[in-house]
């Protein structure tokens, strides 16, 4: 359903946001598409829109050329921006009528059904009349996700599409995206990992406009299994501890996480087998006070982490 074909975008300035970027979407897929920020997911996503041109390369949405056959793709398209495109001038119902009518719903009944239909998919049918300016900032995305899905087109692309939304309205909104797979094939950019892993049925994960990861969210937590986390809460001095952390041979890497006053938590990635038992002897060695050490399971975040880390030489995403 989309085809990606060595795209780069490149800048007056000659930086590249985009390099040779290839990967291909089947029909029905739901596909996460992650990345640190800067790393180029706006700039595909653009391009995948046709709302921007590729420097080189070639994009293909139900088989038409974004650029040669612009148009055709474009109908095939539903796309929600990060900030929703809305109309203080119209209240919802006169905006989404409006849009219909933009994307070829002709047919004024038939219109109106579909306005019903995707406002309770979308949960706003008790503020159709209300104009965009008097919603709060959850109705507003969630009259943006009408929109995009209004004239049932076969790709739909999601920024972020959970941002202002209270914890049921993002497990309501997990659950409509679910739904949108199969009959649409769907792309959705978002900074909440654990929705991508709840969600999607495979992930991008891009940094530096180039692809660092493509796979299943199972498979990619699968693959960086080899590696044993722990998780390490101990008092003492922040910045010694971990300095010492980071020159031990069997730590791979640590991820500092969280401080309460002198209780600092750390995430330490190890393939060296009694792992804990030695950060154990360690902590006590240099009398820092060992509060909890435990096994942390693996998920997306993790791997996430770990590839743009690398990805950047040890600096942080």
């Amino acid at each position: 359903m989309i085809t990606v074909e060595h795209v780069t975008k490149a800048y007056a300035n000659q930086q590249h946001a985009v390099s040779d970027l290839s990967f291909e979407v089947p029909q029905g897929t739901i596909l996460g598409f992650l990345g640190p920020n800067g790393a180029g997911k706006t700039t595909t996503m653009r391009m995948l829109t046709g709302f921007m041109a590729p420097s080189s390369g070639r994009i293909a949405v139900a088989g038409f050329d974004t650029v040669k056959q612009s148009m055709e793709a474009r109908r095939r398209i539903g796309y929600l921006p990060e900030t929703p495109p809305l109309y203080n001038e119209l209240n919802v119902r006169a905006y989404l009528d409006f849009v219909g009518r933009l994307k070829g719903l002709k047919d004024k009944k038939q219109r109106q059904a579909r306005i019903a239909e995707v406002a309770e998919a979308c949960w706003i049918s008790d503020v159709l009349n209300k104009t965009p300016n008097k919603l709060s900032k959850g109705y507003r995305q969630r009259v943006g996700l009408a929109q995009a899905i209004i004239h049932k087109p076969d790709v739909i692309i999601l920024d972020e599409p959970t941002i202002g939304l209270d914890p049921k309205q993002i497990q309501e909104t997990r659950k409509l995206i679910k739904s949108l797979g199969g009959q649409h094939t769907v792309i959705l950019s978002t900074h909440i990992l654990p929705e991508v892993q709840m969600t999607c049925d495979r992930v991008i994960i891009i940094n530096k406009g180039r692809i660092l990861a493509e796979d299943t969210p199972e498979n990619l937590i699968a693959r960086s299994a080899g590696l044993q986390r722990v998780t390490l809460r101990v008092h003492g001095p922040q910045a010694e501890i971990e300095a010492h952390l980071k020159s031990l041979e069997i730590v791979q890497g640590v991820q500092y996480q969280r401080s309460d006053a002198e209780l600092h938590t750390f995430l330490i990635e190890s393939q060296a087998e009694g792992i804990q038992a030695r950060l154990a002897r360690e902590m006590v060695a240099r009398d820092w006070g060992l509060y909890a050490l435990q096994t942390a399971e693996g998920s997306l975040e993790d791997v996430f982490i770990q590839l743009v880390t690398n990805e950047q030489g040890g600096t942080d995403a």
